[in-house]
């Protein structure tokens, strides 16, 4: 069986733990079988100093999985149209998680296009962009706060091929109007996965999410 993720390796600072994020695999059980993606984008977000983060008035029941422990899965519906997840962050009591971007799959592709038809055979449409990865994984509500550092869980994150820091670019983040230019957002250079950078972009509602 493979390493999981350690909490430790996610009780840093969000950007620590966003870096580590990269390359590691996050997998999932669906209908159609095992889907497995390796992380290759991915955005940071903190607590009440971060005005893009949904914890920056502190916090409340929708929010609450945010302020931890780490490894937790934070899933919400954004727009009336997506599920976003963020893997939570930092110790337990202080708000942090990192979205989860996009992956490339490692699995075999032929389930992951049965649940992502719109991918039209093209791989690396798969899982870019957070509301894609969400469907491929089928990751909503029921989601929200399941434990991803548990070996029993349906959604699981593990240790996988390191990412060279000269293969990790950093730059603004994508889809939130407050804080945007932080170069919090996080991905592996040259991967065919990664979100395709539109500044000023604000709604998750185009070809990026």
């Amino acid at each position: 069986m493979a390493s999981l993720l350690s909490a430790d390796a996610l009780r840093d600072d969000v950007l620590g733990a966003a870096r580590r994020l990269l390359g590691t695999e996050l997998v999932a059980e669906v209908p159609e079988g095992e889907v497995r993606l390796r992380l290759v984008e991915v955005e940071a977000y903190r607590g009440a100093d971060d005005p893009g983060s949904h914890c920056h008035r502190g916090r409340t029941a929708r929010n609450a999985v945010m302020w931890g422990p780490a490894g937790r899965l934070y899933v919400y519906f954004v727009y009336g149209m997506h599920f976003c997840a963020n893997v939570v962050c930092l110790q337990d009591g202080v708000a942090g998680a990192v979205l989860l971007r996009a992956g490339e799959v490692l699995s075999d592709t032929g389930p992951a296009h049965v649940r992502r038809p719109t991918a039209r055979g093209r791989d690396a449409e798969l899982a870019r962009g957070p509301a894609r990865l969400c469907t491929l994984l089928g990751l909503d509500r029921q989601h929200n706060g399941v434990d991803v550092l548990d070996p029993t869980s349906s959604v699981r994150l593990e240790v996988g091929e390191a990412v060279a820091d000269a293969d990790v670019r950093t730059g603004p983040r994508v889809g939130v109007a407050a804080g945007q230019q932080r170069p919090w957002r996080f991905w592996v250079a040259g991967s065919p996965a990664v979100t395709p950078y539109k500044a000023g972009r604000a709604r998750p509602d185009g070809p990026d999410w």
